[in-house]
């Protein structure tokens, strides 16, 4: 049920498409997101419309800087945030050279409730429930 928002410096074809993949996967293995609950929004941008700081934290960024937003339905523990941010940085270094430091993780939760995939329904919320309100 997540919907994820990848903003990155343009660069070579496809290459968001593949950071979008890894992050796919890594929430199906981590975070138990269904098999074939995939929505992404993958943004490339100019210098000028993908602002960072660069030392924030202390941390070094550099124009591979990778910004990633997931928004899913509440409940999960922090041990299973924690081990998505972990693996997703790991994978996205291995697979595709990706500075751990250029990655950036947003998760935003919210109530099930706050879901329609469509025909105008309430996705996850019975419809006996939403006949009542």
């Amino acid at each position: 049920m997540p919907l994820v928002r990848i903003s990155l410096l343009q660069g070579p074809d496809g290459f968001g498409r593949k950071v979008g993949a890894v992050v796919y996967r890594t929430m199906v293995d981590t975070i138990g997101v269904p098999r074939d609950d995939n929505f992404q929004v993958i943004t490339e941008h100019s210098r000028d419309t993908l602002v960072f700081d660069r030392s924030y934290l202390g941390i070094a960024r550099s124009d591979g800087f990778i910004s990633i937003q997931i928004t899913l339905s509440e409940g999960r523990s922090v041990q299973k945030k924690r081990l998505l941010y972990r693996t997703l940085v790991e994978r996205l270094q291995r697979e595709l050279n990706v500075r751990p430091e250029d990655v950036m993780i947003n998760l935003i939760e919210v109530k099930k409730e706050n879901w329609s995939f469509g025909h105008g329904l309430a996705s996850y919320v019975p419809e006996d429930e939403t006949a009542a309100a």
